[in-house]
């Protein structure tokens, strides 16, 4: 894909943002109806940056999404530093204002604790993600994108949350809840993953005929670093 895309682009701007966005819901855990169980309220939206994945990888290639895995990290760093610098300002004058200034200091007081634990799992879940839906592209030339998706995205899933929930939640909960935390996630990113499977099928295929493309990475370095190589 040497000319520039307008699909490319808009599943880029849209997994970062999924990414982004994904790190203030973190902290705001809620109940399961019924069951002695809580998510974060990631899960509504974080699922969806590695359905994208998915999506670019299968069309575009492992070094195109590599590119974009990248970018979603400078982003969410980016936010992340900028939330820090306005939490920092001095306080308002106007006591409304000064309660509104209260409220947004509590309200991405964790972004930072968040985005750190957010941007080293996603680097390591999403390349993992990535790695493993080229490599099974390539192994099996092409067939069952669905169960290449779901097997990719559970190994992604797996990384990112083996290396995230612990930093975010160690001190808040006990090693038990963390660890059922996790395991709910995990389980319910997939499921969220098999059940938008057609829609997800529906995408890939008709990027495929519009963009005339249809990557297979073959002989190509998967080294997370070599963001250049595209």
């Amino acid at each position: 894909m040497s000319k520039f895309s307008t699909r490319f682009l808009i599943i880029s701007m849209t997994l970062a943002v999924c990414l982004i966005t994904s790190n203030f819901f973190v902290p705001r855990l809620w109940k399961i109806p019924f069951f002695d169980l809580q998510l974060s309220g990631a899960v509504l939206i974080f699922p969806v940056s590695y359905i994208l994945n998915d999506c670019l990888t299968e069309v575009y290639g492992y070094r195109k999404a590599r590119l974009v895995i990248w970018l979603a990290f400078a982003l969410s760093l980016f936010t992340a530093i900028m939330s820090d610098v306005v939490r920092a300002l001095p306080a308002p004058i106007d006591p409304a204002a000064h309660q509104i200034a209260s409220s947004f200091n509590g309200l991405f007081h964790m972004v930072p604790i968040t985005t750190a634990a957010s941007l080293i799992a996603f680097l390591l879940g999403s390349h993992v993600n990535a790695w493993v839906m080229s490599c099974m592209k390539v192994s099996s030339k092409g067939r069952g994108f669905g169960w290449r998706a779901i097997i990719s995205s559970l190994a992604g899933e797996l990384a990112d949350s083996i290396v995230f929930y612990p930093i975010v939640f160690a001190a808040i909960l006990p090693a038990t809840q963390i660890l059922k935390l996790a395991a709910l996630q995990i389980s319910v990113k997939v499921l969220y993953e098999i059940i938008i499977l057609p829609v997800t099928t529906l995408i890939v295929n008709s990027l495929k005929k519009k963009e005339k493309l249809d990557t297979f990475d073959e002989g190509i370095s998967y080294n997370p670093f070599k963001i250049a190589d595209v």
